[in-house]
């Protein structure tokens, strides 16, 4: 069969989309947060575990923990406390700290809001930054790729890449970039709600 021409991808991706803005007017972020700082913890805490469980665990701790201080001045062994219940929960306080450490350092204790900037920071790779930038400052830098966005843009034929650095790329020569943080949750909802990985 015809590798199909990237005209006619970005065209069959119009239409792609018409239909999930159809089925899906409501997607959005669906992990709990009132800050930037909030959404970054949580983005953290959220790489192989489920936004459910991560709502769990930061309902109790943005209770306790409310600026970039609150994280960066907390033991080790405290903070793990407090995120037990999340997977890689040792490792994910480490990075939260000195994130938070850094972001006092460099940056008043602020969120910034440059893909650079916050890839400097300790636990934030290419996907969280994408995530702070698009829901809490509305700045579409690039697509969020995680585990339903890769098999579902796989499945409707928009990528044949297997890896998130190649498949954001090719996901943004598609997708209009005024939509490319809503494209992320129409796809996230759509593999969460209906499109299983069977």
């Amino acid at each position: 069969m015809p590798r199909e021409s990237l005209q006619a991808r970005a065209s069959r991706t119009q239409q792609i989309i018409a239909g999930l803005r159809r089925a899906y007017p409501d997607a959005h972020c669906e992990l709990n947060y009132s800050t930037p700082l909030e959404l970054l913890i949580a983005t953290i805490l959220s790489a192989q575990c489920t936004d459910k469980q991560v709502n769990i665990v930061t309902a109790e701790l943005f209770k306790k923990y409310r600026r970039a201080e609150d994280f960066a001045i907390a033991t080790q062994a405290q903070l793990e406390a407090d995120v037990r219940r999340i997977g890689f929960f040792r490792n994910k306080a480490k990075n939260i700290r000195a994130c938070c450490q850094k972001l006092i350092e460099r940056h008043g204790g602020e969120v910034p809001r440059t893909m650079d900037d916050l890839h400097a920071l300790a636990g934030v790779g290419r996907k969280t930054a994408n995530v702070v930038l698009g829901n809490a400052f509305n700045l579409n830098v690039g697509v969020v790729v995680d585990t339903h966005v890769a098999r579902v843009s796989q499945r409707l034929g928009l990528t044949r890449a297997t890896t998130p650095e190649k498949i954001e790329p090719e996901l943004m020569k598609l997708v209009p970039q005024p939509e490319w943080a809503l494209f992320s949750h129409w796809l996230i909802w759509h593999g969460r709600r209906r499109c299983s990985a069977r």
